[in-house]
């Protein structure tokens, strides 16, 4: 590749990720000076912006496609160097990331013309834009990333965005009451992560996803180590995996994510976020292939989730919750094709699902409108036929399973008694604990038990 073509790609890359940082400074900007400007130029800020992010993403592409470039990384500096331990940022551009971007960009350029108008005069309707805008750049940082630095950034944005957008009616108690479930659950995976990147810096001394794929482009890559490490570090990528996109065990929290706007819920939970997870595992992919267990695993909690979404999203009451379910059975799937070795396969399956599901999400409140109009023409609701396999089943196991789908798989009770209660109550006896210690600091007396000061 000649310098001039180098500097090009880079210029492009960078152009990417400079215009949704851009777009954030001036949301913070203008919310920190109080200064709001009208929802029309909101809305043109907005589609400019990725309209021109986009652009640099089709011209990277259409580069590497006409000089026949696989892949070309972005160095942005190092920013620790130490004997033992080495950390810098640095983008990819491939097939996997640019079509993960591309999808991103298109995506959120119509969830920002829907969420213009379908949040018209509402009062967090700057709110909402901020948090859209810190979502964006975690995306696009997230699907250009090439070090698990640079990965785990964007994976934090999007997690912060995801959360705060949940409570984003934060009059009402549910939402953010499931904010903080879903907050916690995500916790958990992003430590998971967190050791992910230690461990590759204890076997590699950096965070590159070079060291563990290769110098070739995706999906092919070098010969993998065989060794209890890796299956470690596989281990700990499919956890996080797992609890960013609501995977068995962690299905717990999608239901409670519906409790955000509609144009959130497809962006995040139909779309984009909900796939980050699959994403993670395809560029991943090499250390899933340093063990068949780690395949197999793979296979069987795909299967598993496709199936139990499968029956939780046909007991559902409300369309956005059976919507979410829809979106992680085939999510389920994604993953089974992954740990099967289908890398084109599963990155096809990701691109389509995540476009369909969001003209579902989309759609969802016109489709109720039109669904009440034919109730009241036909004077009664339409029947809907049980599958020929559920008619085969006893009475004691089709109430059995209606039971399991209902209470969507004990999954949200188990997350609550095992992961929620214990975190927040250990969170309350370490502010407790600091109430007492500053208090003793300052002399003051320690308050009556039983008390609790407002």
């Amino acid at each position: 590749m000649t310098p001039a073509l180098e500097q090009t790609l880079s210029v492009l890359g960078l152009l990417i990720v400079a215009a949704p940082v851009l777009l954030l400074a001036v949301f913070l900007g203008a919310f920190l000076l109080n200064r709001r400007p009208g929802e029309e130029l909101v809305g043109r800020l907005i589609q400019g912006t990725i309209a021109f992010s986009l652009l640099a993403a089709v011209g990277a592409a259409g580069t590497m496609l006409w000089h026949r470039v696989a892949q070309h990384s972005i160095e942005l500096g190092d920013w620790v160097i130490t004997p033992h331990y080495h950390l810098k940022f640095e983008f990819i551009l491939d097939l996997l990331s640019l079509s993960y971007v591309t999808l991103t960009l298109v995506l959120c350029a119509v969830i920002g013309a829907f969420s213009t108008r379908y949040l018209h005069r509402e009062r967090g309707y700057h709110r909402f834009f901020v948090l859209f805008a810190v979502f964006l750049l975690g995306m696009v940082t997230a699907s250009l990333s090439d070090t698990v630095e640079t990965l785990f950034a964007g994976w934090e944005l999007v997690g912060l965005s995801s959360v705060l957008l949940i409570a984003f009616f934060q009059e009402r108690p549910a939402p953010p009451r499931n904010g903080l479930r879903v907050w916690v659950v995500y916790r958990l995976c992003d430590v998971a992560l967190l050791l992910a990147a230690i461990l590759m810096h204890e076997l590699n001394g950096a965070g590159d996803f070079d060291h563990l794929v290769g110098k070739h482009a995706w999906p092919a890559h070098d010969p993998v180590l065989i060794g209890p490490h890796f299956t470690l570090l596989g281990v700990l990528f499919i956890i996080a995996a797992a609890g960013k996109s609501a995977l068995i065990p962690f299905s717990g929290w999608l239901p409670r994510a519906m409790e955000g706007p509609t144009p959130s819920s497809a962006v995040f939970y139909g779309a984009l976020s909900v796939h980050l997870g699959a994403f993670l595992l395809l560029r991943v992919s090499p250390v899933l292939d340093s063990s068949p267990w780690l395949s197999l695993c793979l296979v069987l909690l795909g299967a598993a989730t496709a199936a139990f979404a499968y029956l939780a999203g046909r007991v559902q009451s409300d369309i956005k919750s059976a919507l979410a379910f829809a979106s992680l059975t085939q999510v389920g799937l994604i993953i089974a094709e992954i740990g099967l070795g289908f890398r084109y396969l599963a990155l096809l399956h990701l691109l389509g699902h995540a476009c369909l599901r969001t003209l579902q999400f989309l759609r969802a409140p016109s489709l109720l409108h039109d669904h009440h109009q034919l109730e009241n023409a036909i004077g009664s609701r339409p029947r809907e036929e049980l599958p020929g396999w559920e008619h085969r089943l006893p009475a004691n196991a089709q109430r059995w399973l209606y039971r399991f789908a209902l209470e969507r798989g004990y999954f949200d009770s188990l997350l609550d008694r095992c992961v929620a209660r214990p975190f927040v109550r250990g969170f309350r006896a370490l502010d407790a604990a600091e109430d007492r210690w500053a208090r003793w600091l300052d002399g003051e007396p320690a308050p009556a038990a039983g008390r609790r000061e407002p």
